[in-house]
């Protein structure tokens, strides 16, 4: 998890990652998106391979990038205790709102 949370941390990856959820991308449409030199992209996709985010499959002289959203699993579940204490908080104060509206 360690390697998903290093690579989520840098904005141009998560802009990455942000393209690829809603479609295949190739290296030079993803070059395009950031305002990063094409070396800098490369590298940013290097880390997202490594950290198991993305797949590369060749396709002729073309690289295309997919996302891998099983990879995000566990950080979705180490997430997920915080989902449910901020869940709570909100009802909470729901339900003061709904108790101060009714006294009114």
């Amino acid at each position: 998890m360690e390697a998903v949370l290093q690579a989520l941390a840098d904005p141009s990856r998560r802009t990455v990652l942000g393209i690829l959820r809603d479609r295949p991308a190739t290296a030079g449409e993803l070059a395009e998106a950031l305002p990063i030199a094409r070396p800098g992209v490369s590298r940013h996709l290097r880390v997202l391979r490594e950290a198991g985010l993305v797949d590369v499959r060749q396709e002729a002289q073309r690289r295309i990038y997919t996302l891998r959203p099983e990879a995000l699993v566990e950080v979705d579940e180490w997430l997920e205790p915080y989902r449910a204490l901020w869940r709570n908080r909100l009802d909470a104060l729901h339900t003061e709102i709904a108790r101060g509206k009714a006294h009114k």
